[in-house]
């Protein structure tokens, strides 16, 4: 479930400023090192990051250590790798080594928390989504510039999530009600009041069952732009078909709330989808066997799964888990088998407002089909959620997530390793996202703040860190 009962607690420490740790080992929570990825993907990151093997050639007896950009450099007018220029996994090298943790920079400043950060598909626009009704659409060309101040429109309880069409033209967001609105981000109004200043026009996910009610946690464009694929609170999955502008699909998928969901790859075939019942599972349009039977389930989250991130291959993907640890998959390692047997389960615990047992953080799911587990961060309260890094500049070789101990994460995909901590906030970061193109990544947090951190920075000064007031804070 993607709230919370109302739980107080009181802030008795001040902030005492930003920071970045750099961890060149696993997990500060356990003792237990990292196993190193033994698996394809090992090598499929590899590929998209490891620079031309002329140019890694190591001399004997010295540690491996990455190529230099000088050598890197010398590499290129000697056209090592017969391409004339550097190589995508060439650029990955030499972008990826510098991660976006200088700052930070202030963006933004709410009243309140934030829930939802996300750039668009070209890094152009940024999308920040608030409790308080407030989704705000920032230019990043022009000096994060207030593009589109929305407000949202029979909002319950908070924006969950929000979607920007691959055109950038329109923008989906939802909330616990079963109705999605749509609101035209081309237009020339900066201020975007629901029925007042535009239309938001208002997306039926009911319909087709005599309108009960229900929320919805996850909603995404297809990458055609043509759907929207949803996951709600009463456990099943819809797709919308924008077209027609009608519900065409709803799937019984889980047996508690859907939390998340995606799709696989550009095709729109294949969906994941993360529940409270603790399963991935992964959906194919094209060949139902059965009415809500899904293609495979995944197994290995002790608890309930709050976010799903896709590598787009098809094939592989990421998600976060109440359990407290990030897992990657491979769907080629799904069965048919949908049971989630939790007997070995010996206490009682809910996220909303307990701390994580102890006794809890060493169990391993006896059917675990997961190829890697990362642990580190924190997830409570709130759906935390969780990316592959960018394609372009880093090949995808790091995981990033948000945490509940106000920072964020971020980790080598195949060592497992905490590259960096990123630390300003006061609350929970629930979302974060990096630029698809540069070394710079948003983070927003339930203290109201939206912050960036770059490589090596704009030139200006990080933002002033202020004294914050020791004050009352409601978990919901």
């Amino acid at each position: 479930m993607g709230y919370a009962m109302s739980r107080l607690e009181i802030e008795s420490e001040l902030f005492e400023g930003g920071n970045v740790t750099n961890e060149a080992g696993c997990s500060n929570r356990s003792n237990k090192p990292f196993c190193k990825v033994d698996h394809e993907i090992a090598q499929l990151t590899n590929l998209k990051s490891v620079p031309n093997e002329r140019l890694h050639q190591l001399m004997p007896g010295k540690k491996k250590l990455p190529v230099s950009p000088v050598k890197m450099l010398a590499g290129r007018e000697g056209n090592y790798s017969r391409r004339g220029g550097f190589s995508s996994a060439d650029r990955c090298h030499m972008i990826s080594r510098y991660l976006p943790v200088n700052g930070p920079w202030l963006v933004d400043q709410m009243t309140s928390r934030a829930y939802v950060s996300q750039f668009s598909a070209d890094g152009s626009l940024f999308i920040a989504g608030f409790q308080g009704s407030d989704i705000r659409i920032y230019n990043v060309d022009r000096g994060w510039k207030v593009h589109k101040n929305i407000l949202a429109k029979s909002l319950r309880w908070t924006v969950t999530d929000t979607s920007l069409s691959p055109d950038q033209r329109h923008l989906v967001y939802t909330s616990m009600s079963p109705i999605v609105h749509i609101v035209n981000v081309g237009s020339a109004t900066t201020e975007s009041l629901a029925n007042i200043t535009e239309v938001h026009e208002g997306l039926d996910f009911s319909a087709a069952d005599g309108g009960y009610s229900f929320g919805i946690f996850s909603v995404k464009f297809s990458t055609d732009g043509r759907e929207l694929v949803a996951g709600s609170s009463d456990d099943s999955i819809y797709v919308y078909d924008l077209e027609a502008n009608k519900l065409s699909l709803r799937i019984a998928a889980h047996m508690a709330d859907v939390n998340t969901v995606t799709f696989a790859d550009e095709s729109g075939n294949l969906i994941y989808s993360g529940s409270d019942d603790n399963l991935c599972k992964v959906w194919d349009r094209r060949c139902f066997v059965a009415k809500d039977k899904p293609a495979g389930v995944l197994m290995g989250h002790l608890e309930g799964v709050t976010f799903i991130d896709s590598r787009g291959d098809g094939r592989y993907f990421i998600s976060n888990g109440k359990d407290q640890t990030i897992k990657l998959w491979d769907t080629r390692k799904m069965s048919s088998n949908t049971s989630c047997n939790l007997g070995f389960r010996n206490y009682d615990w809910d996220y909303r407002w307990m701390d994580y047992p102890p006794q809890a953080r060493d169990l391993k799911h006896p059917s675990d089909q997961s190829i890697a587990t990362y642990k580190g961060h924190s997830v409570l309260r709130t759906l935390i959620r969780c990316y592959f890094s960018p394609e372009y500049s880093t090949g995808q070789k790091y995981i990033y997530t948000g945490s509940h101990d106000s920072r964020v994460y971020i980790y080598d995909v195949v060592t497992g390793a905490q590259v960096a901590v990123l630390k300003h906030h006061t609350s929970p970061v629930r979302d974060c996202s990096w630029h698809p193109y540069y070394p710079m990544l948003v983070s927003s947090s339930w203290d109201g703040d939206v912050v960036k951190w770059e490589f090596p920075g704009s030139g200006e000064a990080p933002t002033p860190v202020s004294k914050k007031r020791i004050r009352r804070r409601y978990y919901y």
